[in-house]
């Protein structure tokens, strides 16, 4: 359920408040989630190659559908890598993304 704008300016307000009173605390709990997040993510990805390629060259000879089964693992896995790697170098630039995108809702139209 999206917030109306009353609760909108208010979550607004007491995220800057935040940011204001101990912006290091605030960037150190915003990092440490995010990279929680990206190190169960980049474990799951790396399970999921070698997932792949296991199934393809135990299946190559044998089965066919199965090892195609095992590259197509392998390919969404390396796309997840290098989404999770694109996700954290933008890291850093998330907050001035944000304001950006809270000043003009609209997408910066």
């Amino acid at each position: 359920m999206p917030l109306n704008d009353r609760e909108q300016r208010i979550l607004d307000e007491i995220e800057r408040q935040f940011y204001e009173d101990d912006p290091r605390l605030a960037e150190t709990v915003r990092t440490a989630d995010l990279a929680r997040g990206w190190a169960r993510q980049l474990r799951w990805a790396l399970l999921g190659l070698a997932g792949g390629a296991a199934l393809m060259l135990v299946f190559f000879t044998r089965i066919t559908l199965v090892a195609l089964a095992g590259f197509v693992v392998m390919v969404l896995s390396v796309a997840w890598i290098a989404l999770l790697a694109r996700r954290r170098a933008g890291v850093a630039s998330a907050p001035k993304w944000r304001k950006r995108w809270r000043r003009h809702p609209g997408g910066g139209r």
